[in-house]
């Protein structure tokens, strides 16, 4: 399960998940996160915030989250990896080739510090 949190005032989205992701995760997602999208042009920034990165379900999960990666880099600013997953580290070079968020890697620990960074308005 993806736990979702969407922080209207802060213009960010905290993702957590506790478990396998799977396809249902992402359409949740879509849906917490699209109309705050469009009724705002943007997000600031997206915070993935799991100790150990769970993986996916199925494959069916995997193309869902590619499709969510797809749908929104260009309206998300920042993306905080939290967590002490050395699979999201490396997942933050794969991925600054393809989508135009800024990404930043913080501890596990320091989900408010990337709160804050996730959240700053774009200079």
């Amino acid at each position: 399960m993806l736990n979702i949190e969407l922080i209207e005032d802060q213009s960010i989205a905290i993702l957590s998940p506790d478990n396998k992701l799977d396809k249902e995760d992402f359409i949740q997602a879509g849906k917490l996160i699209d109309p705050f999208i469009q009724q705002n042009g943007h997000l600031n920034g997206l915070v993935i915030h799991t100790q150990k990165f769970p993986g996916w379900e199925d494959i069916s999960a995997l193309i869902a989250h590619f499709r969510f990666v797809h749908d929104h880099h260009k309206k998300i600013h920042r993306v905080a990896l939290v967590s002490d997953s050395a699979l999201l580290q490396y997942l933050k070079y794969f991925t600054k080739h393809f989508v135009a968020a800024e990404i930043k890697e913080f501890d596990y620990s320091e989900l408010q510090r990337a709160s804050d960074w996730a959240a700053a308005k774009e200079t």
